[in-house]
């Protein structure tokens, strides 16, 4: 396929970025800054672009198959931001008319029982509930969107740089916790999941969570 991945330059970005290319994908890697380090190869073209501008988004998207999405706000922006990024996305795959979203968010929107989120547990870090929530906020936005084909994945509790196993867990709108109750994947396995849904072309209209 032809990706468009939005948030390459991030953590989670340029690992999404050498799975999909080591699976020999074609993808334009959109950044802030139009650079992406630790990623090199001539089917990756690295562009600038801003992804709260629906016009810019819409140049970007066209002639692609998919886009998918790492983004999150920086240090000096607003949590809200990724409302205001989503509703760009949103807005700028219609007029690009490409309808395949693989959208990546926030562990503390999924479920520990049927009745609480990770977030609303005394557990979760007061730190991370800005963020959190703004991930929660960008969700209310997209799952009433019905033209497009888009799938959420949120990572387990704790995402970190890892090794690369092929190896995980999904679970709709739940949090994956192993036979400890921990909930951890790595970043490298978070994007084996990802690319896993874009070439599987399911959960559509889905949140998952990923873990092992």
């Amino acid at each position: 396929m032809n990706v468009l991945l939005l948030g390459a330059s991030g953590r989670i970005g340029h690992r999404t970025a050498s799975e999909l290319l080591h699976r020999g994908h074609t993808v334009t890697g959109v950044s802030r800054s139009g650079e992406v380090s630790d990623v090199e190869s001539e089917a990756l073209t690295v562009v600038e672009g801003d992804a709260t501008d629906p016009e810019a988004v819409a140049r970007l998207v066209a002639g692609h198959d998919a886009v998918v999405s790492t983004l999150g706000p920086s240090d000096d922006e607003s949590p809200e931001t990724l409302s205001e990024m989503l509703r760009a996305v949103i807005e700028g795959m219609r007029r690009g008319e490409v309808d395949r979203l693989v959208w990546t968010g926030g562990a503390g929107i999924l479920h520990v029982d049927p009745e609480t989120r990770l977030i609303e547990t005394e557990a979760f870090p007061e730190e991370w509930k800005p963020v959190s929530q703004a991930a929660i906020d960008a969700y209310e936005l997209l799952e009433d969107v019905d033209d497009l084909r888009w799938t959420y994945l949120a990572p387990a509790g704790l995402i970190e740089p890892g090794e690369r196993t092929g190896e995980y867990r999904t679970a709709e709108g739940e949090l994956v916790v192993d036979e400890d109750g921990d909930s951890y994947v790595s970043m490298e396995d978070f994007a084996v999941a990802l690319v896993d849904r874009l070439e599987a072309d399911d959960a559509v209209h889905t949140q998952l969570g990923v873990g092992y």
